[in-house]
């Protein structure tokens, strides 16, 4: 087992999974952009502004030098997805090891291409071994230790198993899958549907019409998921229903935050810049909106989330028009 790994990102996630590998490794690099946030990292063992009131261990540190990370035999990926690309590209610039493990833990997809991230990395750095890492994994409740599931996917077995005994502990359980595909689309999916949720909130419409929402935001995600080439099996696993209950519920997603506010009449453009975080949902649901429509897979929830966000159209109208669609079976 590695004795050493890197995390790309200071953000929530990448601190929170900075702590898990803590407790697993002996040093474990943090590379960032923000010298404030890195000098917080060395200095205090804090990261205040993504996770306030937690201590971190000792042995991690920070950087801005992406050039450290040819030390590292396992670099992570917490990057956010409009940056996974330029990033990839960067290392692939400073002469990565060919035998460097690479994990993408972003959620999304790209906006242009429509590709994965994991296959955003891999166009840059084809010959480095690649998993994923997804789930229901709110950074706030990682890095306080709170019981989480998590699932790794690689075509690799051997590989998938391997980061398995790294990352898990007593309190982070994690699964391995050969679905990368599946994995990464039901992650990116799910904040277009926490934004859906938190529309419905912030309107008032109640706790059976968020239900409803959910269970038919999840039908959708597996007629597009599996559309774009991944399992029925992993849309109802942990990247794929327990997601979207966790972003479509909780308190911690931005996602849904984002929704409720402007289901209470806010503008988007304030809304994200009051957010001071990244919520990956506004963007991904214009790259899942392109995909979707290259397929001919019906999405009505994706197609009023998209026209609430990118054509302002108002969202009780938007939400009203899914409620007076045409009726049909339920397996339709």
């Amino acid at each position: 087992m590695t004795s050493r790994a890197a995390i790309l990102g200071t953000g929530s996630w990448g601190t929170a999974l900075a702590s898990i590998l803590a407790s697993k490794v002996d040093k474990v690099c943090m590379i960032g952009r923000n010298q404030k946030t890195v000098d917080e990292i060395n200095n205090s063992n804090t990261n205040h502004h993504y996770i306030p009131g937690e201590t971190l261990a000792a042995n991690i540190c920070a950087t801005t030098n992406l050039e450290q990370a040819r030390d590292y035999p396992i670099v992570f990926f917490v990057v956010p997805t409009s940056a996974t690309d330029n990033t990839a590209y960067k290392l692939s610039e400073i002469g990565l090891p060919k035998e460097t493990i690479l994990v993408s833990c972003a959620k999304g997809i790209a906006s242009e291409s429509g590709k994965r991230m994991s296959e955003l990395i891999h166009a840059h750095l084809p010959d480095n071994p690649l998993a994923v890492l997804s789930g229901p994994n709110h950074a706030e409740e990682v890095a306080r230790a709170l019981a989480t599931c998590a699932v790794i996917g690689s075509k690799d077995r051997a590989l998938a198993m391997q980061l398995q005994e790294i990352i898990t502990t007593p309190y982070f359980r994690c699964y391995t899958s050969d679905d990368i595909a599946g994995i990464e689309l039901g992650a990116a999916m799910k904040n277009v549907f926490g934004i859906a949720a938190g529309i419905a909130d912030g309107i008032g419409l109640g706790d059976n019409a968020i239900a409803a929402l959910v269970t038919r935001g999840l039908a959708e995600m597996i007629r597009l998921g599996t559309a774009l080439g991944g399992k029925t099996e992993t849309f109802i696993g942990l990247s794929g229903v327990g997601d979207l209950m966790a972003t479509c519920y909780s308190p911690h997603s931005r996602n849904n935050r984002v929704g409720k506010a402007l289901g209470k009449g806010g503008e988007l453009k304030d809304i994200v810049a009051n957010l001071g975080m990244v919520a990956e949902g506004v963007r991904n649901t214009k790259s899942i909106h392109n995909a979707g429509l290259l397929t001919d897979v019906r999405t009505p929830l994706i197609d009023a989330v998209y026209q609430i966000l990118y054509e302002h159209k108002p969202a009780s109208y938007a939400l009203e028009e899914l409620l007076t669609r045409d009726t049909r079976p339920e397996a339709d």
